[in-house]
């Protein structure tokens, strides 16, 4: 379930940033093999872009809803970002954590966009089938 998480929270943030969109809510859900579907949210501090920030909450979420997911199966899951704005509307904090990740996306976005969606992947995403791993088609290239 972690590694269809990475991958869903890449792309989701990736469209983000396509946008020049960012998140202050990301959201869980997944169904259980009973075909119950379940939500659960939360609200980041300031609206973002960043995949380590967005997948970071996904998996606070995933873990908070294990003992529900456990016992009944996962059927489907999914990630999904709200309370949109701007990217320009996001506020400048003060980072002490000396991890400034927005080259990275910024880079990973330009080689996707470039090269394609199977270009480069996480080490996590790499032996998965295909079908296993969620993926969005690539954009029409203007011609």
């Amino acid at each position: 379930a972690e590694v269809l998480l990475t991958g869903l929270a890449e792309r989701v943030t990736r469209r983000l940033r396509d946008g020049n969109r960012t998140a202050r809510t990301v959201e869980l859900r997944w169904r259980d093999l009973d075909m119950a579907t379940h939500t659960s949210s939360t609200t980041l501090a300031h609206p973002s872009d960043d995949t380590g920030e967005i997948l970071a909450a996904g998996r606070r979420l995933l873990a908070g809803a294990w003992p529900r997911i456990e016992p009944n199966g996962l059927g489907l899951i999914g990630l999904t970002v709200a309370n949109l704005s701007g990217s320009e509307a996001v506020q400048m904090g003060l980072d002490f954590s000396g991890r400034d990740t927005s080259a990275l996306d910024s880079t990973l976005d330009a080689v996707l966009e470039r090269f394609g969606s199977g270009a480069i992947t996480r080490g996590s995403l790499l032996g998965r089938e295909v079908a296993e791993t969620p993926v969005l088609p690539d954009p029409p290239e203007d011609t």
